[in-house]
């Protein structure tokens, strides 16, 4: 294996074949700039290109505004391949993603409002800002006087209003739940002792109970999928949805609050527990298919009883 060919091996067995140089050993060392430059020059000229008179009719269209679900998109892809540890799927990801920041850059080129060295200039001079005790006399012996740090510079650079500035409203809600919870807890407003949350939680809930069922609260009945299927309603009066879902919305904040304070990210947390359900339903399916009937034709309890058994299965393979 010659130099030019070089494979790194992946953390699951997959390689990242046709590297230049091999990878160095050494923590904070760049890529060797005599094989970046080119590729990554090579790289610009080939978005430009498209973007051309002559070039792609579809990258000649595009906008900024209609490029941003597509970064959304492949920057949810890239989360997808790192949780999987695929070096393969993580390069080819990071990829994407940088293909979305140079044509975007190209459009703002293209657009006479900027270009990707404005980007590439504000972004290191933000990270030389915001890192003092690397490139100034400041000092950061833990990663919470790095915080201190970050966010005194960026109170300097951005002069915001409110300490809760700053948070992109497209954000997903669990995530900007947490995160807004974080910042004002910065300020010193949070429950002296996390365990308070539980009883928060629990005062949610039961405002919420009490929006879902006016007439009273029920005795609940256990969760059983042997139980008299009753079909759901909707609730009619727009007004009471609305305090519905407002009750709801403090649930799920509470909860995100109970995910930061224990320092668990309420968005992978989430999203692990939809894969794992997503997971066991297709087992369902196979299942059920194996056994050369339709779900239509499967009940409840025998659905339920393949759930168990796979729950069941995944958790002997984990614990080994």
């Amino acid at each position: 294996m010659t130099a030019h060919s070089h494979a790194s091996p992946s953390s699951n067995g997959k390689t990242v074949t046709g590297r230049a140089l091999p990878l160095s050993q050494v923590s904070g060392e760049t890529p060797p700039i005599d094989v970046l430059l080119p590729e990554f020059q090579k790289f610009v000229e080939t978005i430009a290109r498209l973007r051309a008179p002559d070039g792609c009719p579809w990258d000649r269209d595009q906008t900024l505004k209609s490029v941003c679900k597509h970064t959304l998109e492949e920057t949810y892809e890239l989360i997808e391949a790192i949780e999987h540890d695929d070096n393969i799927a993580i390069v080819e990801e990071l990829g994407d993603v940088l293909l979305q920041v140079v044509l975007d850059a190209q459009i703002g080129r293209d657009e006479q409002r900027f270009d990707l060295i404005d980007v590439i200039r504000g972004v290191t001079a933000k990270m030389i800002h915001r890192h003092p005790h690397v490139f100034g006399n400041k000092s950061a012996s833990t990663a919470k006087d790095v915080k201190v740090h970050w966010e005194n510079a960026k109170q300097q650079e951005k002069q915001r209003e409110s300490i809760l500035d700053g948070l992109p409203r497209e954000m997903p809600a669990l995530a900007r739940a947490a995160r807004l919870s974080e910042k004002a807890a910065r300020a010193g407003y949070d429950f002296p002792q996390r365990e308070m949350l539980f009883s928060k939680l629990n005062e949610e809930i039961e405002e919420l109970q009490v929006e879902l069922f006016p007439a009273g609260i029920p005795e609940f009945p256990p969760a059983s999928v042997e139980a008299e299927i009753i079909p759901d309603r909707s609730i009619e009066h727009a007004e009471a949805r609305e305090r519905v879902q407002s009750e709801l919305g403090d649930v799920l904040f509470v909860l995100a609050n109970i995910a930061r304070r224990w320092h668990i990210n309420p968005e992978e947390a989430l999203r692990s527990s939809n894969q794992k359900f997503e997971r066991r339903f297709r087992a369902i399916e196979t299942a059920v298919q194996a056994r050369g009937k339709k779900m239509s034709e499967t009940s409840l309890k025998e659905m339920e009883e393949i759930y168990q058994q796979v729950k069941r299965q995944e958790k002997t393979e984990t614990h080994g």
